[in-house]
Order: C-alpha cells, then structure tokens, then sequence
C-alpha cells in the first residue's frame, strides 16, 4: 500500500522507518531517510539505523548527515526502547543532543507488556546525556504542538 501526501496531511504525527531495501549502498540509503524527512509531513524518523542488536548489524547509513539534516529540517529521531534495537545507541543519542535534534522516546512496542521496555531506552538515553528537554514526549501539549509544526 502506498499512502499519498494528502492523507498524511491529516495526521497529528507521521513517524516513518526504514523496512525494506536494507542493504542499499550508503549514500543511496542516506538520501532515502533525508528524502523522506524532506516530506513536512514526517514527523519522527523511526529505528533510524534498522539494527537488531545479535540479528542484523545497522544499515549503512551516514547518521552524521541524518542528524544534520534532522535539525535542519525540524525532524525527529526515534530513540527506540525494544531491547533487541535500543536504536539509536548512546553516541548517536549525544551527537542528535549536541546537533540540537530532538528524540522521541519510543517504545516500539507490539504488546501492552512491551510498554515496561521503556525503561531500557530511559538508560540509553541518559548514556547519551540526554535530559528532558531533548526529549519531544516529555514535552507540554503546547509545546509538543509547537515542536511538530514544520
């Protein structure tokens, strides 16, 4: 199924992720996230390296230009709870913070039980010194409404 621009436009929040076509060469993968961050639509780019910690290793992806361009564009980047991802690790967690990038605390989850992993991103994200200022989910409703007007 392919979702139309017009039919994003009616959505409070857009997150997008990368699930397919994982093994596209690096920069091809890098413009892929950056085009899709590019739609004002998009909201919060999801497990923005695809990894699955002892499954598959991250995706080849230039993170530093994802993050540049997450800030410049006024795009989110999901820091994701599931303990087989925790995606973003910590030093990519630190640099979207010293980038002026904003995370969603994400839990990913596909159970109710799931929602306790929230706990291991909490850990993850302070690894990456993260506070609850750089977080979008901690944020007033306002504020939260403000953070997500692109």
């Amino acid at each position: 199924m392919i979702c139309r621009t017009r039919a994003w436009a009616k959505l409070d929040i857009v997150v997008v992720a990368v699930h397919s076509y994982l093994d596209l060469p690096r920069e091809v993968q890098t413009d892929r996230v950056i085009r899709a961050m590019n739609n004002r639509h998009v909201s919060i780019i999801a497990h923005p390296t695809g990894r699955l910690i002892g499954e598959r290793k991250p995706y080849d992806i230039d993170m530093g230009r994802v993050i540049a361009a997450a800030h410049d564009l006024g795009c989110h980047l999901e820091a994701n709870s599931q303990p087989d991802r925790l995606d973003l690790n910590d030093n990519y967690v630190q640099a979207a913070k010293q980038a002026g990038v904003t995370l969603a605390i994400a839990t990913d989850t596909h159970s109710v039980d799931a929602f306790e992993c929230i706990r291991f991103r909490v850990d993850q994200a302070r690894r990456g010194w993260l506070t609850a200022d750089d977080v979008i989910n901690t944020q007033s409703l306002a504020d939260l409404r403000k953070m997500l007007r692109r």
